[in-house]
């Protein structure tokens, strides 16, 4: 009957379309509209701001009807500009009295169009397709999402790129190439191309690589100008991407991938993520990182959402209230231009990206802009000010980036994603030429102009009101190795007065963002830094933004993934000190201090001339150095032509895990800091071990000294050996560890650079180290990550007041950490009577310092107590004062020290009590 009645009908759009609508839900067995009464839910004619939908199903579906199949592709155009406000149903479906089109909407998942004959409707999938429609959309849920299509599409040209790099040495001209290809399929499936254009070419072609590749140089000349491609009319495209038609010529295997690639639907590319994973499957380098972690639009909005879309939509906030109060004046005209004025605004603002990349950060901040435009068009329209189009471009997006074919992925991605943004939001693409030229993404050096190698030029940024971005991420010591030393060199020469040496490479996107801000180029930054920017060596770079402007927003520690590797990053984002709105990781603070730590500001403590060379980051091996029992007891057996015993360059080694977990039982071979090549020689063994294993590395070390001694530790630590070599023992921490506990070493054993030494073989100091009172100060000026703590010794060792106790304090003090350590000791290592352990192989292992401090039995925690009080009431404090307590009153002691010249631990016990800053 339904077939009957509707298959040839020829009611007009208005007269039959609600009858229709009514006889489908008969059809499936769903109450109609009248049948509901229930028209928040079921309606139709769904009003929105500039229209209304025909029909709508809250949480299914938005539908329009068409009285002929030629106005469907319009009609899908109204649903996308209606969605917001429809709430973004799972189902978009548009139909005339003959065709049923049902495109699936759900957020992240890639878009399926289905199709429904109405002559044909009463096939069982058909039927099947329509109640799902009514019932249960969920049912119609793609599989795959965006991010994964995306991720198979790059995965497919990474096979193609395998494929042709034993046919050509230009890996550049071939990457272009392919950049060009990926916009062609896209554009196809955009409808930019005539219909399947570049996968006829690929079908046709694909046994004969020479005549695709001649095939396709005439297409992308007439792309580049408009013309004809055979019979078939080609738009005007222009832009840089296709200002010649080379091509290079593919394997018939690569032509096989590309036929499957083009098989995809290339709509629903993702390009927030898209240049990423192009970069990665073009890169030999990074195509181990192709299936890894990306940086997705969610991530990305942690800095665009602060630093630029919070003021603009402050702004946007107050365009649309004066404009609604002219509006209820009377005066329209008056509430036109000034929402006029601020959509103007929004189009000639400018954002910059210093270390743009494939385009990441810049296409999530074009697409907040244009979203935003979007909300102003729906605005207009609600009053009656229908047609408006988006102003927004992507020539406002301005961005750096030092790789050729990464400046130009950026440039190909901003472009697929505005018209995808057009398409998908209701807008069609009518922008003659296609493309224009996107010399705002410039590639360059965003920090060094060497262009004169002699005289090294800070490069001027473009002026910008919003900084965003992701500079690269290498610590001081790789900045080093990666770059060279004439590129250090260089920076430190520019910078150098600025913020120190030792500061990590992303130090210097920070100072430049910081400086166009002072200069007033500039309004807001926000930049992604490595977690270290909190450490003394980096935070001078926080302390100038402070200084110049302040830190407005800021996420002080986030688990992140870079190539492959979980590291941890901080965001930090700030002005001239103008946004007084303060949050610090999510949370409405008062202020952000340089450590972006919220409450007191342990960044005002100074380290105290008492406390200096006495805590020390162990060895740094730089290379394989480090050797099992087996082999150093073997060396050591061995005869040296000098008559001397290779015991004198073979020494215990522990490293972090030593201390949180069980000993390893690892040497190491050292030869010290003074010993010439030809004197270690001498130590016939263990010296041909190392040249071995180590020199074939450390003679391409991009450190001059590095490969020039490379028989010595890279980070030799030469004040520390110094000032251990007269103790019988010394105190060791991990550098990085859950639970910050001090242990005893050995004065034999070399410590890593992952070991914390303190020239102390003092029962008193171990003390007041393992204390609440100095564990709650290391905790607070260290680094803290999720579930590690960080003990640098400038920052925690050398700014922490010690107390001054009387003889009897002092002498409490040493019995409690003695005592303390005694107890852990057999804890670890119990024995019986006859001097065996007492426990198996399997259950030593398991007990540890971490394990321990896990548990925190009530033995420890006596023991604890005791030693906390001892330390307390030498500073004459109260037992158990609040942690925000404690540290303010360490950070005036720290204050009065420092301004009176004096600090530290004293060396031998005080005869006295000095005074003390009051808690």
């Amino acid at each position: 009957d339904f077939i009957a009645r509707w298959s040839q009908t020829e009611f007009g759009e208005r007269q039959a379309a609600q009858p229709f609508f009514d006889d489908l839900c008969r059809l499936v067995g769903h109450p109609t509209t009248t049948e509901l009464q229930n028209p928040d839910h079921f309606t139709f004619e769904k009003r929105v701001p500039g229209g209304f939908a025909d029909a709508y199903l809250y949480n299914h579906f938005g539908w329009e009807f068409k009285g002929a199949d030629a106005r469907l592709p319009g009609a899908f155009d109204q649903l996308l500009r209606y969605q917001i406000h429809l709430k973004t149903p799972p189902l978009l479906i548009v139909s005339s009295f003959r065709t049923i089109r049902i495109r699936t909407n759900f957020p992240g998942m890639e878009t399926v169009e289905h199709e429904i004959s109405v002559p044909q409707i009463g096939a069982a999938e058909n039927l099947a397709l329509l109640r799902a429609v009514f019932f249960n959309p969920e049912e119609l849920k793609p599989q795959r999402t965006v991010a994964e299509v995306t991720q198979d599409t790059a995965k497919l040209f990474h096979q193609i790129v395998v494929d042709m790099e034993t046919r050509t040495a230009d890996r550049e001209r071939l990457a272009r190439f392919l950049n060009r290809i990926v916009f062609c399929l896209f554009a196809e499936d955009a409808g930019l191309l005539p219909d399947q254009l570049f996968t006829r070419i690929v079908s046709a072609h694909h046994r004969s690589p020479a005549n695709f590749n001649a095939a396709v140089a005439n297409l992308f000349d007439q792309m580049a100008a408009g013309g004809l491609f055979g019979m078939e009319p080609i738009a005007h495209f222009n832009g840089d991407l296709f200002r010649d038609n080379d091509a290079v010529e593919l394997t018939a295997t690569a032509l096989e991938r590309l036929g499957e690639a083009a098989g995809r639907n290339w709509r629903n590319i993702e390009p927030s993520i898209f240049g990423t994973l192009f970069e990665r499957a073009i890169n030999a380098s990074q195509r181990a990182q192709l299936g890894a972690h990306y940086t997705s639009s969610d991530d990305i909005m942690l800095v665009v959402a602060p630093v630029v879309m919070r003021p603009l939509r402050r702004e946007w906030h107050t365009a649309r209230a004066a404009a609604a109060r002219l509006i209820d004046a009377g005066d329209r005209p008056g509430a036109y231009a000034a929402l006029q004025s601020f959509r103007s605004r929004l189009a000639q603002t400018a954002v910059l990206d210093p270390a743009c990349g494939s385009g990441n950060f810049l296409y999530t901040t074009l697409k907040a802009f244009l979203d935003l435009e979007k909300e102003i068009i729906l605005f207009l329209a609600g009053q009656g000010w229908d047609g408006a189009t988006p102003q927004v471009t992507p020539r406002q997006m301005l961005g750096l980036e030092i790789n050729h074919y990464a400046a130009e992925l950026a440039r190909t991605a901003l472009w697929i994603g505005y018209i995808q943004w057009h398409q998908n939001n209701g807008f069609p693409y009518r922008r003659r030429p296609i493309l224009a030229s996107l010399d705002t993404i410039q590639q360059t050096d965003a920090i060094l102009d060497l262009s004169d190698a002699a005289n090294p030029i800070e490069p001027q940024w473009p002026p910008a009101e919003f900084i965003i971005g992701n500079p690269p991420f290498l610590g001081h010591l790789p900045f080093r190795e990666s770059l060279g030393d004439e590129y250090v060199r260089g920076v430190y020469g520019l910078y150098g007065d600025r913020i120190p040496n030792s500061s990590d490479l992303c130090c210097y996107w920070l100072e430049k963002a910081r400086a166009q801000i002072e200069t007033g180029q500039t309004r807001r930054a926000g930049l992604l830094a490595t977690q270290a920017i909190r450490f003394q060596s980096n935070r001078p770079v926080l302390q100038r933004i402070k200084a110049s402007g302040d830190i407005f927003a800021a996420v002080s520690d986030r688990d992140w993934i870079l190539d492959g590797a979980h590291v941890h990053i901080s965001i930090i984002c700030f002005d001239d000190g103008s946004d007084t709105d303060k949050t610090l990781d999510g949370n409405s603070v008062a202020n952000i201090n340089a450590d972006l730590t919220a409450g007191v500001d342990l960044t005002q403590a100074r380290r105290l001339a008492a406390n200096r060379n006495l805590s020390f980051q162990g060895v740094g091996k730089v290379g394989d150095f480090d050797i099992p029992e087996a082999v150093a007891l073997d060396l050591m057996a061995q005869p040296n032509p000098h008559g001397r015993p290779n015991s004198e360059v073979i020494k215990r080694w522990v490293n972090g895990t030593d201390l949180t977990r069980r000993p390893r039982n690892v040497w190491v071979i050292d030869f010290g800091t003074e010993m010439s090549e030809a004197e270690a020689a001498l130590y016939e063994a263990p010296f041909e071990y190392v040249q071995e294993k180590v020199r074939p590395q450390r003679v391409k070390n991009r450190m001059a000294w590095r490969a020039q001694n490379w028989w010595r530790h890279g980070y030799p630590a030469t004040t520390m050996r110094q000032k251990l070599a007269p103790l019988s023992r010394y105190i060791g921490t991990p550098k990085v560890a859950k639970h910050r506990f001090f242990v005893w070493l050995d004065s034999d054993v070399l410590p890593s650079n992952l070991v914390i030494a303190i020239a102390s073989d003092d029962d008193y100091m171990l003390g007041v180290l393992q204390s609440r009172i100095h564990t709650t100060w290391a905790l607070a000026v260290g680094s803290q990550l999720v579930e590690t703590t960080t003990y640098i010794p400038t920052t925690c060792f050398e700014t922490f007041p010690f107390p001054e106790p009387t003889d009897e304090q002092r002498a409490a003090i040493a019995n409690a950490a003695a005592e303390l350590h005694r107890l852990r000791e057999h804890w670890l290592n119990p024995v019986d009577d006859a001097g065996s352990p007492p426990l198996s192989a399997a259950e030593l292992k398991r007990r540890t310092l971490t394990s321990l401090y896990n548990r925190r039995p009530a033995w420890l925690q006596n023991a604890h107590a005791t030693l906390d009080n001892a330390v307390a009431d030498a500073y004459a404090w109260p037992r158990n004062l609040p942690a925000a307590a404690l540290l303010q009153s360490l950070l005036t002691l720290n204050r009065h020290r420092a301004a009176a010249g004096s600090a530290g631990p004293p060396t031998k016990p005080a005869s006295r009590v000095h005074t003390r800053a009051a808690p």
